[in-house]
């Protein structure tokens, strides 16, 4: 046998395949100790939703399923609306600024919200369709906080005959129904415009975390666990808004520890974890690209 021969059949190096086993093994084991952890956090909230220690935040990501316009048909609308070319309105800064500048422009924010509220609420969206909605309508969560302006949430309750509050300022506190879910709807409603946080000063003054519903906030979240569903990592907003939550929970029982909170998203990393961790929250990463399957697997259907 030529030299050649032998170099063409030799084996694989010495200790390479058991290195490639051994690297797959371990990653096999990580994966279902992930699996198994998210397993005990699924029971551990399961175990709080049947006390009602339990209050849910739901994001856009819930609606988009639904077909809703997304931020950049809102700033192409304002471009339009102001003679401006998109591109060149989108490079002038961020949407709460773009948008603070249309209402400089129109006096008021209302042309822009009744826009939004025919894009959000069109004649073709079926709720009854939506499994998801269907799923936190009839999920029996006593207080469900939104930063959704959209109406659908709403719509799902009632579609399924499901009692509930909407809560949009502190006149509607006046109006729970025991027994009946709560929904906050934290940045505002398409059906008032002073309400709606959209533009930088009403964002401003949402940061203040000082108003009637910010103050309902605090008293919810003490000994409960929240849980965020619909909302992106990158998100700023909902960021301070867990950096809040945990200022608010350690100035109001310093001595108590906070119940933990969770971000259920399909993205996660060690980065992402460490920081949302300082704050009380943990990931639930179900690797699940459809926020309906994200509810389904949180709500054990």
């Amino acid at each position: 046998m030529s030299r050649r021969q032998r170099k063409d059949d030799s084996p694989t190096a010495p200790g390479t395949a058991p290195l490639a086993k051994r690297k797959s093994a371990r990653r096999v084991a990580n994966q279902r100790t992930a699996q198994l952890a998210i397993s005990e956090r699924m029971e551990e909230l399961r175990e709080a939703h049947s006390r009602s220690r339990l209050v849910l935040f739901v994001g856009s990501g819930i609606s988009a399923g639904l077909g809703l316009p997304a931020w950049g048909t809102l700033v192409e609308h304002m471009a339009h609306e102001l003679g401006v070319a998109p591109e060149e309105f989108r490079a002038k800064g961020s949407y709460l600024t773009l948008a603070e500048y249309f209402r400089i422009v129109h006096g008021s924010i209302g042309p822009l919200r009744s826009w939004m509220d025919r894009q959000w609420h069109r004649g073709d969206i079926d709720i009854a369709r939506s499994r998801v909605h269907a799923l936190l309508a009839k999920g029996r969560f006593p207080l469900i906080y939104t930063t959704n302006y959209d109406r659908w949430l709403e719509c799902a309750f009632q579609h399924h005959g499901i009692p509930f509050t909407k809560i949009v300022s502190v006149a509607d506190l006046a109006r729970i129904q025991p027994g009946a879910t709560q929904i906050i709807k934290f940045h505002g409603d398409l059906d008032d415009d002073a309400t709606i946080v959209l533009d930088e000063s009403s964002y401003f003054r949402r940061l203040e975390f000082e108003s009637p519903l910010d103050i309902k906030l605090r008293a919810d979240i003490l000994g409960r666990s929240v849980v965020f569903l619909g909302y992106s990592l990158s998100d700023m907003n909902i960021r301070y808004l867990f950096y809040k939550l945990a200022r608010l929970w350690r100035s109001s029982v310093p001595d108590a520890s906070q119940p933990p909170s969770y971000l259920v998203t399909p993205d996660a990393n060690d980065v992402q974890q460490a920081v949302l961790a300082q704050w009380g929250i943990e990931i639930l990463a179900l690797n699940d690209d459809d926020p309906t399957g994200e509810m389904e697997r949180f709500a054990g259907r």
